[in-house]
């Protein structure tokens, strides 16, 4: 059972925020969900987008440009919160770790283990959720994402790709296993064995023999988290070693903001909804 906690009409839908008790986190949840206006008893396609480091799921829904976008190709997208918060829940005073930072990730080190399960909560209890409550076609499912959402949507997608038929990404981070923020996260979450590491990572993924016939990627040529924390480069070797056909747009002089990311956002919608057709 969900809770509407805001429903606005909004160019050509409907924008709600909801909340639920999760038994999987153990917290509450919340996320936001836009509904293009449709036919009765249609079942429209899913585009889900994973937010970034010290965001929830509003700055997406108060920043992003795809309202428009999506009522335009009858498709709903789904916002879900960035980790489990709330009293009791772990958490720590960097910006990078804890709550609004989960990585999405299934945590299995004390004390984040209790709550810290992001990757079970999107891959079966709010899918069932979402299926449940709106008029959603789950056989036909995209992913994207920025930042650590980025990070978020390529391993969910590559880990998954019978049920992601599109994955795109805004300033992934391609290998987390490898550079700071994901270094300090994973040892955190998961422990020291950077084996457990591996299936959070999509340059390691790839390794491993998860494949995708397409992908795309943009980020922004002026971000200043590229060099050291992005590392899209890992991204296109990986890729081009396998045959996976990445589309990587390193957009001039564009950052890490959402500026960034609402620009180009519209024409990831429509990239997606072509494929989930």
């Amino acid at each position: 059972m969900i809770e509407t906690v805001s429903s606005n009409k909004a160019q050509g839908g409907t924008q709600g925020v909801y909340r639920h008790a999760s038994s999987v986190t153990e917290t509450g949840m919340t996320f936001s969900v836009f509904v293009p206006d449709h036919a009765p008893g249609a079942k429209l396609p899913v585009l889900w987008y994973l937010s970034g480091l010290t965001c929830t799921h509003a700055n997406v829904t108060e920043k992003g440009d795809y309202r428009a976008a999506c009522a335009e190709n009858g498709v709903i997208f789904v916002a879900p919160d960035t980790s489990p918060r709330g009293e009791g829940v772990p958490d720590d005073a960097a910006y990078d770790f804890g709550q609004g930072a989960g990585f999405y990730v299934d945590a299995t080190e004390a004390p984040w283990s209790a709550n810290f399960q992001m990757r079970s909560y999107l891959e079966t209890e709010l899918p069932s959720l979402i299926a449940a409550e709106f008029p959603a076609d789950m056989a036909r499912q995209g992913i994207t994402g920025h930042s650590m959402g980025g990070h978020g949507a390529l391993t969910m997608g590559l880990r998954d790709p019978e049920r992601f038929r599109s994955v795109s990404a805004f300033s992934p981070i391609v290998a987390p296993s490898q550079v700071p923020w994901g270094e300090k996260a994973f040892a955190g979450y998961l422990g020291a064995d950077r084996a457990a590491w591996r299936s959070y990572d999509a340059c390691a993924l790839i390794e491993d023999g998860a494949r995708r016939g397409e992908l795309l990627v943009d980020v922004g040529a002026a971000d200043n988290f590229l060099g050291e924390q992005l590392r899209p480069e890992m991204l296109e070797r990986a890729c081009a070693t396998t045959g996976i056909h990445l589309t990587l747009r390193r957009q001039p002089g564009y950052d890490h903001s959402y500026y960034f990311v609402s620009t180009f956002l519209a024409e990831h919608v429509a990239w997606h909804a072509e494929r989930l057709k």
